[in-house]
């Protein structure tokens, strides 16, 4: 079993600069638990904007804290803050646009 007491609270590592960044942002990443093609944790990024692409596996974000425009390839806008769940399917591309500093819980899994 894993345990983590307040996925809101918990200490992160320290941040690394954000491989598909496009102004500079830095993000970090506490993996909590992977196994069989899966993986949970906790993410924190910085304020900025970058671009992402989703290929070979799916990932469920639950926004814990922050703020972040999310625009895919095709021109859809989502909206996301405390509270909102989204889910990437294998394939996804766009930008996300984080305003504030944005912390999820993440669930990858493989496809």
């Amino acid at each position: 079993m894993t345990y983590l007491d307040d996925a809101y609270t918990v200490a992160m590592p320290p941040a690394v600069a954000k491989p598909t960044s496009l102004t500079g942002q830095r993000e970090s990443t506490l993996e909590l638990w992977r196994a069989g093609g899966a993986e949970t944790g906790v993410w924190e990024c910085e304020p900025g904007t970058f671009t992402a692409v989703r290929d070979g596996f799916h990932e469920i974000c639950q926004i814990l804290s922050g703020s972040a425009t999310l625009t895919t390839v095709d021109g859809q806008v989502t909206e996301l803050g405390p509270g909102s769940t989204v889910v990437l399917p294998d394939g996804w591309q766009g930008t996300w646009v984080v305003h504030e500093k944005l912390r999820k819980i993440y669930v990858t899994i493989e496809h």
